[in-house]
């Protein structure tokens, strides 16, 4: 053995007896920092910029699920901190009992969490690149490839990265800074066996969690609505803030799970009372860790639940459309005619059946709009006789189309939308129709719904009497004029015809068509006749190509995409992989650093605890009762977080989908059956960790 001369000597050989709390806090660390350093990097990568709307729904989940990933791996570093110096306290007591200053310990300590903190949080960020790397190609290699899925990476992410890099090197030098600080040498070196209990309140703090958390998300989520329509402006960032009793909720119902647990005791009091002591003497601890699988496991659903609410309704649209192909076009393009198609049909075997066309014009339609008032804040409702475009069909050509017959009296129109009436596009408050071309004007006024859903689009689609429609397109140019076309196979449906025929159909177009499908032509005359640039021309976003035709952002967006039934249904994977992978990715991320935080806590509270079931042995306990003691306390960490989280999660999304358009549709109903699946299969991956790390515990407990 060899004899220790300094203190600098005893310093080094304390910090050897500190390893395993030293690794401890460098794996907790590196995979905060590798989680933040792979969702970032994905998260601002072009290859998913491209595809996920400016604005849109899906960006602002990714980005909310992001800040929750954030604020839940903030938590986990600062706790695992704290845990690695309530196990320095004891070295940095004994240093300073045989003598050693603060003075002269400061520089070590400074030293030592810089570098541990660094060198893993510098890990962390590197390896997060990789470990994306890994997981996308994987996609790609067993799920799914396609051009748009070429992953490509914007290293300004790394600030991010480098933001929270900071953030732990300045808590670990701040947390070090305070127990330098302690007078009290012998609660320096007894630091690690003060227990931490947190206040308790009464077995009221559950219930008022659960009614907390669904204030905030009510509120939350109905601020955005109330600043429309209650004080007539857009939300500002702030309204987020209503989300704050979600949090406080979350709060109080872990701390019930800690403090009171969820089983009554009071005909057995000391059922389980040594599980439930060692969880409620270190509650402030448990809570924190609970609060963080939770926004995990909240976060997790909430991306993987995006996957079903978006494919079931999809391929339930796919598969009840009427015709096989539908598509449109203006008629000024060399368009593929009727011989042409049936033509390129013959080459694959195929021949067709129920072949309708009809013509329709498009025209400038009245309507209410918000008009910004000069604070630039508030808006104001004002009718506007030339809002934008809609799509116009004459009763003939409506009845040719759909077979339906179509009553409308002159002087009105009818508006068309979704059997569901669920559609966000419709016009009921227009005064009048443009042509165009001479603007001449048709007064009008609403007279009510006809259901189409292959004519509902992003901008109206509305039907006129004939005498009206002849009247009003008198004189209208080519490209204001348009045609739909319907067309079923008989037979079994070809994907490589479809394929080529699609082709075909995209290279017929000039340039005057490649355009978005929100390109409102109308609204772009109107404003630049008042001399305002029309943002259309000055949005990069707006811009596609028809070199790109197999792009996701071209088949989303372009305004003469067409609908053919086999090919949205084999490449709807394919298009729309990016944003699948994303959130897939997301719900993987979640998930893995979730089920990292229950196992380390659990580890944390039995062994931090070991103590006590070396005396429960010595007085004779069984191994049976052991093993439930064991089992009773990984439980609570692992169901309480994961059924509040999922549940919050499955709850939240139905009452999206009902706020939508109030009422669940039958597409949605399936769509949360799906989720409600996804839930089971978490459960029991959530479940086989648990057993797994039952059975770690018990082996380092020496539990047989």
């Amino acid at each position: 053995m060899s004899q220790i001369k300094n203190m600098k000597q005893m310093e080094r050989k304390l910090q050897r007896a500190d390893r395993k709390q030293s690794r401890l806090y460098l794996f907790c660390n590196f995979t905060a920092l590798m989680i933040i350093s792979a969702y970032s990097a994905l998260m601002l990568s072009p290859t998913v910029q491209k595809v996920f709307p400016k604005g849109g729904d899906s960006a602002k989940q990714m980005y909310a699920i992001f800040v929750m990933t954030l604020v839940g791996c903030v938590v986990f570093t600062i706790y695992a901190l704290g845990l690695f110096f309530r196990h320095k306290s004891g070295q940095l007591g004994i240093l300073m009992a045989l003598g050693a200053s603060r003075k002269r310990l400061a520089p070590g300590l400074y030293r030592e969490v810089i570098f541990l903190s660094g060198v893993s949080a510098a890990a962390g960020t590197v390896s997060g690149f990789p470990f994306v790397w890994v997981i996308w190609h994987a996609f790609r290699l067993l799920l799914v490839d396609s051009s748009d899925m070429a992953l490509t990476f914007d290293f300004r992410c790394l600030f991010i990265s480098l933001l929270f890099l900071l953030l732990v090197v300045g808590f670990a030098c701040l947390t070090a800074w305070r127990y330098l600080k302690k007078t009290n040498i012998m609660e320096v070196i007894r630091e690690e066996h003060i227990n931490e209990p947190v206040k308790e309140l009464g077995r009221w703090c559950g219930p008022a969690g659960f009614l907390l958390i669904l204030a905030g998300a009510v509120l939350g989520y109905g601020a955005p609505w109330a600043c429309h329509v209650w004080f007539s402006t857009y939300p500002p960032a702030w309204v987020s803030v209503f989300y704050a009793p979600v949090f406080v909720g979350l709060y109080m119902v872990m701390l019930h799970t800690v403090v009171h647990g969820w089983k009554s005791h009071r005909k057995n009091p000391y059922k389980n009372i040594i599980s439930r002591s060692m969880m409620k003497f270190q509650g402030k601890q448990t809570v924190n860790n609970l609060l963080v699988v939770t926004l995990l496991v909240a976060g997790g659903c909430f991306a993987i639940f995006y996957l079903p609410t978006n494919c079931v309704s999809a391929m339930v649209r796919y598969a009840s459309q009427p015709y096989d192909y539908f598509y449109k076009y203006q008629v000024d393009q060399d368009v593929p005619d009727r011989e042409t198609v049936e033509a390129l049909g013959r080459e694959y075997g195929l021949t067709f059946k129920e072949w309708n066309e009809c013509d329709y014009v498009t025209l400038g339609i009245g309507g209410n709009t918000s008009v910004f008032e000069e604070d630039g804040l508030h808006y104001h409702t004002e009718y506007v006789p030339m809002v934008g475009e809609a799509k116009i069909l004459s009763e003939d050509a409506y009845q040719t189309l759909t077979g339906q017959q179509a009553d409308v009296k002159p002087g009105t129109y009818m508006n068309l939308t979704n059997q569901e009436e669920s559609f966000f596009y419709t016009n009921e408050s227009a005064k009048e129709l443009t042509n165009m071309t001479t603007r001449k004007q048709l007064a009008t006024e609403f007279a009510g719904f006809l259901h189409y859903d292959l004519l509902t689009e992003d901008i109206p689609c509305c039907v006129l009497d004939n005498g009206d429609y002849a009247a009003i397109s008198e004189g209208l140019t080519d490209d204001w004029r348009g045609r739909f076309v319907g067309f079923n196979v008989d037979g079994k449906d070809s994907y490589p015809f479809a394929d080529a025929f699609y082709h075909l159909f995209v290279s017929a177009f000039d340039e005057s068509c490649e355009r978005p499908r929100y390109y409102d032509r109308v609204q772009k005359i109107r404003e630049n006749e008042a001399g305002i640039e029309y943002w259309g021309d000055t949005d990069d976003f707006t811009v596609i190509s028809y070199e790109l035709s197999d792009a996701f952002a071209f088949r989303q967006n372009w305004v003469y995409q067409p609908d053919f039934r086999i090919l949205n249904q084999n490449d709807y994977l394919r298009s729309m992989a990016v944003m699948f992978m994303m959130f897939l990715f997301i719900f993987i991320v979640c998930m893995i650093t979730a089920l990292v935080v229950c196992h380390t806590r659990c580890q944390s509270i039995a062994l931090n605890n070991r103590y006590i079931f070396d005396d429960l042995k010595k007085l004779g306990a069984s191994p049976a009762f052991l093993d439930k003691e064991v089992r009773s306390q990984c439980s609570n960490v692992f169901k309480v977080p994961s059924l509040v989280g999922m549940t919050a999660m499955f709850l939240l999304f139905s009452m999206i989908l009902y706020a939508n358009d109030g009422r669940m549709l039958m597409t949605e109903w399936a769509a949360m059956g799906v989720c409600l699946g996804i839930i089971a299969v978490i459960g029991c991956v959530i479940y086989a960790v648990y057993r797994s790390t039952v059975k770690v515990i018990r082996g380092q407990l020496g539990i047989v």
